[in-house]
């Protein structure tokens, strides 16, 4: 008769290799846990720069609005700088974009040659001026 041996077995001593590696419990928690947060962080950036985006977009708006005024009241002349819309009464101060720079306004503009372009410079000037 054959010798029988009694052998326990654990079930962390099955596994062996990258598997076993991945597939023990407390290893799966943490790997899901790094992947929630990594996808949360880069929604978190995500929505911040939408957040710069829209507030940009905001202040084009308010820009143009007082633009197309005072071409109404100038019979369609242009201002010559962006403080004749504040103390015209157009703007209460000047709209910054997200970044900080003042919203631009040129006339004749270079899309619409008759009217006038409301731009922002975004996000690529901070860069440059860090370096600087």
């Amino acid at each position: 008769m054959a010798k029988r041996e009694n052998k326990v077995f654990f079930a962390w001593e099955k596994r062996t290799g990258v598997l076993g590696f991945f597939g023990r419990a407390r290893i799966r928690q943490l790997l899901v846990a790094g992947g929630v947060l990594t996808i949360t962080v880069a929604l978190f950036a995500r929505e911040s720069d939408g957040r710069k985006v829209r507030a940009t977009r905001a202040g084009i708006g308010v820009m143009f609005r007082a633009v197309s005024a005072y071409r109404a009241d100038h019979a369609g002349a242009c201002p010559k700088d962006l403080t004749e819309l504040k103390s015209g009464g157009y703007v209460a101060e000047l709209p910054k974009d997200a970044w900080g720079h003042t919203i631009r306004v040129v006339c004749p503009g270079q899309k619409d040659k008759v009217g006038f372009d409301v731009m922002s410079d975004g996000p690529g000037d901070e860069l440059f001026s860090k370096i600087e």
